[in-house]
């Protein structure tokens, strides 16, 4: 009697070590897309990430880009697990065609999802120039779920394969200069509409020029709400007195190099005195801190968002 030949161990194993890397980069993008829902800050042990999670980059059709990125880990789970569902013995061939399409899919899922992470770090380092853990995280996820997509599994057709990769590569690419096509256009727009329109009184201005005299630096982004907010607590004119250093590569007179050397983490961050603040404050807050002993009767009252 012939020996049945057994499967190779990734043969077996393929699909629930892709549904656990999935799941990783499920709960990775979950959290980017809560927080930027939120408009809150991001916990990163880098300096950058605020600053890539908030360029006109990480959105997609006013949506986070993260979003898309948490669906379309969770079809990659649902791929993976599906046909394991399915009890071999009872339904032999149900359970031989779902893990047939499945394959597909996933193989086509894993090469779509590598080659705009590919895409992404081509951004991060040439255009943004800044460094996001979380993205790299997401690219070597999604390289592994194709890695593992390709080798999981014997193909029939390796020609099928080798065309729907390509297929898939080009229409991804493609579709991914076509969406940031505007990009840069897109900035300036944005950094025209946030503006400050507000007006100053005497108090802010002071302030602003108190701030300025004893060094102090807000740390921002024109995409970032609460910077505008900030900058709306002071009005136009006390806004253009104080030190304003813009940490999105794609604001006007940007300088990121500055926001990485300081370690910012989150926009808008104060620093004053040589400590650093991070959120927008009170202009009553920022008086405290900087020390500010002239009159305080601010008419742009505003309260912060924590």
């Amino acid at each position: 009697m012939r020996r049945q030949r057994s499967l190779p161990w990734i043969h077996r194993y393929s699909r629930p070590i892709m549904a656990g890397i999935a799941t990783i980069g499920a709960a990775i993008t979950a959290y980017l897309t809560a927080v930027k829902l939120s408009q809150g800050a991001v916990t990163c042990p880098i300096a950058g990430c605020d600053i890539v999670l908030s360029s006109p980059y990480a959105y997609v059709f006013g949506l986070p880009l993260s979003l898309f990125g948490f669906l379309g880990y969770l079809s990659m789970i649902i791929f993976a697990v599906a046909p394991l569902f399915v009890n071999p013995s009872e339904q032999k061939s149900l359970r031989s065609t779902l893990e047939s399409w499945t394959g597909l899919f996933l193989f086509a899922g894993g090469t779509a999802m590598m080659i705009f992470s590919g895409y992404l770090m081509y951004v991060l380092t040439v255009d943004i120039k800044a460094a996001c853990i979380y993205c790299i995280a997401s690219a070597l996820i999604s390289t592994s779920l194709f890695f593992l997509a390709l080798i999981g599994r014997e193909w029939d057709d390796i020609g099928q394969l080798f065309f729907i990769g390509i297929l898939v590569s080009m229409l991804v690419l493609i579709s991914s200069l076509a969406l940031y096509a505007d990009v840069n256009n897109l900035g300036t727009a944005r950094e025209t509409s946030m503006n400050t329109t507000t007006i100053s009184g005497p108090s802010e201005i002071a302030l602003a020029q108190h701030l300025k005299r004893v060094g102090a630096k807000m740390y921002g982004s024109f995409t970032c709400s609460h910077c505008q907010m900030q900058k709306d607590s002071f009005g136009k004119e006390a806004a253009r007195i104080f030190n304003y250093i813009e940490c999105n590569p794609q604001g006007k007179n940007a300088r990121p190099d500055l926001c990485q050397a300081a370690k910012i983490q989150g926009t808008p961050t104060w620093e004053i005195n040589g400590k650093f603040y991070q959120g927008q404050k009170s202009l009553k807050e920022l008086a405290d801190l900087s020390g500010y002993q002239g009159s305080r009767e601010f008419q742009n009252l505003s309260n912060p968002k924590r």
